[in-house]
């Protein structure tokens, strides 16, 4: 067995260090765990877990491990523990390293006596504002379990919309890389093998042929600098898209674009609603519910746009009037915030706008790949196309010119 040392904090609050035995790093921390200890170091060899204040090392968690954390936490809630023998369940459960230090820090902070969602603060960048706000909510309320649930349901969501979007994307970048580099092959590769052929024929070579051979003679003596100038302009594009300016500019073009300017204007308003008529719904006020969900909108145009809802709200001017003077949302939007605000149920009125605009992203994804991949299907094929058609010109030429 290795000999393993920590540093740790009892169950009476006070610092212990010492050493133990096990057969490896996550025997030694389970077996420290059992006794109620809560770990702050456990290293061996030079080999090292630590949790140095309230800001675990390494890579922070990912959405997927909040997501998991989360569903575990509910279920675990809703079978009765409290709050902090379920975080030492998850602590016991837990495979990331980051993951078995943020829980540790969690448990912690409330033994120490801190509310959850105060315990979560330190880490605002992994939960996010809204998740902490709703766990907040849940706390007030004394419903956490459910909150947690309807977390989950959040989550899962926006997983599945971010998921729906990237994969149908995957595609279509694959595809696109492939046409141009089976195009640049054939001039580069190809079309060379022919020309010893063709160069005694001089001008009396078909057009399309000499202009196939002038494009391969290109790309064989400049085309490593063309691909020099294709990343200099990309590493320049990057840096000019990441200033204000820049993003802004960016931003308002993709929302002007025929079919993807529809779909990301959907899929922005649809973050934007459920965020709101999520946290409206579990008793966050419409000002912070606002507040923090023009944060989820990733589009500038469309969060300028948004941004002039807190002071209107404030002012007490209703969401859809002053959704409306901004002359940038469609008259759904307009509506629905209109009919939920007269009804009395903005939370589900907003809700139920995501759904309808989460649908529409969805659709409008299939029709925008159904028109994509025939259009870089048949555009490789025709430029190929050309290509040979210009090679069996240029043979038949030297066919007649030898008859």
């Amino acid at each position: 067995m290795a000999h393993f040392s920590y540093k740790a904090i009892g169950r009476d609050g006070k610092s212990r260090a010492g050493t133990v035995e096990a057969d490896g790093l996550e025997l030694a921390s389970r077996q420290l765990r059992s006794q109620g200890l809560t770990l702050l170091k456990l290293e061996a060899g030079g080999s090292a877990m630590a949790v140095t204040g309230n800001k675990a090392s390494g890579k922070p968690p990912g959405r997927q491990n909040i997501l998991s954390m989360t569903s575990e936490l509910a279920v675990l809630l809703r079978a009765g523990l409290p709050l902090d023998r379920a975080l030492k369940v998850l602590i016991d459960m837990a495979v990331l390293p980051q993951m078995s230090e943020l829980l540790n820090d969690l448990l912690a902070a409330v033994k120490g006596g801190k509310a959850l969602s105060q315990a979560m603060q330190p880490y605002e960048e992994v939960f996010g504002t809204f998740y902490i706000n709703m766990v907040r909510s849940g706390e007030v309320g004394g419903h956490l379990s459910e909150v947690l649930n309807r977390l989950v349901e959040y989550l899962e969501n926006a997983k599945a919309n971010r998921d729906t979007v990237v994969s149908a994307l995957i595609y279509p970048a694959i595809l696109a890389v492939v046409s141009m580099l089976s195009i640049v092959l054939m001039l580069g590769f190809v079309v060379p093998q022919f020309e010893t052929l063709f160069e005694d024929m001089g001008e009396s070579l078909p057009l399309l042929t000499q202009m196939v051979i002038g494009g391969a003679n290109f790309i064989k003596s400049y085309g490593l600098v063309v691909l020099v100038v294709l990343i200099a302009l990309a590493v320049y594009l990057r840096k000019w898209s990441s200033t204000e300016l820049g993003k802004t500019s960016l931003h308002r073009r993709m929302l002007k674009l025929p079919l993807a300017g529809g779909i990301i204007f959907e899929f922005e308003v649809s973050k934007f609603a459920r965020t709101v008529g999520t946290l409206i719904g579990n008793g966050v006020s419409l000002l912070k519910a606002i507040s923090i969900a023009i944060n989820t909108v990733d589009n500038k145009v469309i969060k300028e746009a948004l941004e002039v809802l807190p002071p209107a709200v404030k002012a007490g001017k209703r969401m859809s009037v002053a959704l409306e003077e901004t002359k940038m949302f469609t008259p759904m939007v307009i509506q629905m915030i209109r009919v939920g605000e007269e009804s009395g149920s903005l939370d589900q009125m907003m809700l139920e706008l995501a759904t309808v605009f989460d649908g529409h992203v969805q659709s409008g994804v299939k029709r925008g790949l159904a028109l994509l991949e025939p259009v870089l299907i048949l555009g490789m094929g025709f430029i190929i196309g050309v290509i040979i058609i210009a090679i069996l010109m240029g043979i038949l030429s030297v066919n007649d010119l030898a008859v």
